[in-house]
This record gives C-alpha cells, sequence and structure tokens, in this order.
C-alpha cells in the first residue's frame, strides 16, 4: 500500500491549538461501518451510542511532564531537554536542544534541586544525561517540566492538567492517549449507571507516535516500541464479556493496540507486562476490538492507518471530508469520532 493513499488536505485553521473550557463539549462524529453512515453530535452524548453489557477500555498512563529548560554553567543560553526514556537508575535517553553545544561531559543547570551531565552523544543525536538532585526525582520533574506538546501545538498550555486524562495514574507517557481527555467524573459515572463496564489497561505513550511514516511503501514502516500492561482481573473480565457476546470498546488508539497485541491467536486476552510494535493498517484483522472512540489523526500517519483498517479506507476518508466541510476541530485537542 502506497503512503499517498493516506494524505489528505487540511485547512490550517481545522488543527486545534488548545482544549474546550469543557472536556465534554467536544463535538462527536459517530461513523456505523455496516451503513456508511455517520451523523454529528457533542461528546457528552456519547451514551446515546453505548448499550449495557458494553465494556469501554482506557489507557490510564500519566504523561511526565518530560520538557525541562536549563543552560550550561556561566552561560545564560536556554537548553530544551526532553526526556525520553530511563536506560537506568536517574540516566534517561534525552532530545537535547541545541544539541551541538551539549558534548559528552557537558554540565547542564535546570535548578537549585536539579542538574544533568551528559555521558554519551548516541548515533540517533539523542543524549544520555545523568541527573542528581535532591528530593524525588518525579516530584522535582513534576513541578519544572513543561508538557511534551505534539509539535502542532504552537501555543502554551495554561493548565499542565488538560493534557492529562482525569483517570490518568501510571505515568511514563511522552504524550496523552488523548481519546480520553473528552471524559469528564459525571459522564464515566452516567455510563457506568447504564449498565456498561469501564476497565482500565496502561499503554506509555512513546513520541515515535508522532514520527512521519517515510517508506513509499507503507509495509516497509517499522513501528516504535512501547510498553504496556494488563492486569488478570482486567483479562478475565474482558474474555468473559467478549464470550457471552457483549462488545469490548477501546478508548483510544492506545488502548486499542493494547488489546489486539496482548490478544492469543485464539482470541484470549492475556494478562500481563510487554512490549509491543504492532503496526496495523488496511488488510489487519482486528481479534478482540468491536468500536474505537478516537480523535482525528495526521496525514500519512500511523493512526489514520489504523482507523482505515478498522472501517475502511472509503468510510474513513468521506467522515474526515465531512468533518473539514463542517469545520471540526483536529488532533489532540480536537473533536472526537466513534467508529462502530
Amino acid at each position: 500500500m502506497k503512503l499517498e493513499e493516506f494524505n489528505y488536505d487540511l485547512p490550517q485553521e481545522l488543527i486545534a491549538q488548545e482544549p474546550l473550557k469543557k472536556r465534554d463539549h467536544s463535538r462527536l462524529l459517530h461513523v456505523d461501518k455496516a451503513t456508511g453512515d455517520y451523523r454529528d453530535d457533542i461528546f457528552k452524548n456519547i451514551g446515546h451510542y453505548l448499550r449495557p453489557g458494553d465494556t469501554l477500555v482506557f489507557n490510564d498512563t500519566k504523561v511526565l511532564p518530560a520538557r525541562l529548560y536549563g543552560h550550561r554553567p556561566q552561560k545564560e543560553e536556554a537548553i530544551e531537554v526532553l526526556l525520553l526514556k530511563e536506560k537506568k537508575k536517574d540516566c534517561w535517553e534525552c532530545l537535547v536542544r541545541p544539541g551541538r553545544k551539549m558534548k559528552e561531559g557537558q554540565e547542564i543547570i535546570f535548578s537549585d534541586q536539579l542538574r544533568g551531565r551528559v555521558t554519551e552523544v548516541l548515533e540517533s543525536g539523542s543524549r544520555l544525561i545523568d541527573f542528581s538532585y535532591e528530593g524525588v526525582f518525579l516530584e522535582i520533574i513534576d513541578h519544572l517540566g513543561a508538557m511534551p506538546l505534539p509539535p502542532y501545538i504552537k501555543k502554551d498550555l495554561k493548565e499542565k492538567d488538560r493534557y492529562q486524562t482525569i483517570y490518568a495514574k501510571n505515568i511514563g507517557s511522552s504524550a496523552a492517549p488523548t481519546a480520553g481527555l473528552h471524559f469528564t467524573q459525571a459522564l464515566m459515572e452516567e455510563i457506568k449507571a447504564m449498565g456498561v463496564d469501564i476497565l482500565f489497561v496502561t499503554l506509555h505513550v512513546g513520541l515515535g507516535t508522532f514520527q512521519p511514516v517515510r517508506a513509499e511503501n507503507i509495509e516497509d514502516h517499522h513501528m516504535h516500541e512501547e510498553v504496556y500492561f494488563v492486569s488478570p482481573q482486567v483479562a478475565q473480565k474482558i474474555n468473559q464479556k467478549k464470550s457471552q457476546g457483549h462488545r469490548i470498546l477501546a478508548v483510544g488508539t492506545t488502548s486499542l493496540r493494547t488489546l489486539e497485541a496482548a490478544t492469543n491467536a485464539q482470541g484470549l486476552l492475556e494478562a500481563g507486562h510487554g512490549s509491543t510494535d504492532i503496526f496495523i493498517y488496511p488488510g489487519y484483522t482486528f481479534k478482540m476490538v468491536d468500536g474505537l472512540i478516537t480523535n482525528f489523526h495526521l496525514p500519512e500517519s500511523t493512526l489514520l492507518m489504523l482507523v482505515s483498517a478498522f472501517s475502511s479506507q472509503e468510510i474513513i476518508k468521506r467522515a474526515y471530508q465531512h468533518a473539514i466541510e463542517a469545520k471540526y476541530r483536529f488532533f489532540s485537542f480536537g473533536d472526537a469520532m466513534f467508529l462502530e
């Protein structure tokens, strides 16, 4: 399959630069695969499309405020450091700007409590940085750090928690599972009262989620790897619901990728820790997920390929064209779709 098949023209003004004041006031485009029909709605009405016995599966990962600003000793120029992955205790792989100034052995000062030293420059251009600090590292980062917003968001985020889901629990992501940003506590309680089960898995979202696909043939693209966890209780409950013929609905592509990666050839969800580089594109046969709540995704992205596999390329193309004409808001802080 060719990369150009997943391109579309998006007016810049439709890229949402900030969240709405009320999370569940986003717009919702309901898309029915069976008929190809779509309907415009408001997200707080998501319950209209659910039924008793459904299971909604959320990703409870929490975003690390991983963007830090510091300076070299006796220098005023700001150095930006983005934490990517902890390689060992207090040693992180980081993206650094400007990178040319951060050679091996270079020290960087973030605050009186936090300093770092470059120990290695990797082939990819990222750096290994050893951190020294006074106190609890994650608490310091939570205080000093800024949210690692996607590159297409140019506006500063005034409230950090608006790039977190209300149920975020397990810290470790470089990006938010954005489909979950639309849910409020009241909405989740309303859904539960309908007889819909709410369950949680964890997948820590990596910055690779923003990496463009460069391969002309999409089958040649290699997906980044992400760590996930499914508890035994959640696996048992989902397998039970599936065996009873109830729908399993993923809130976000990260929940979907977790469920599909952890489901075995017999169609049973397996509990445990794992890592996945599952790449879902048209032709994929879904083993577990019956419905997907998701945002609108970038042209030529792996996430657009995933939703095209879930519905169909033709249905998604028409739905996206309708969303553009109806001036839906796109990407991380944008509106949502419910794909059945």
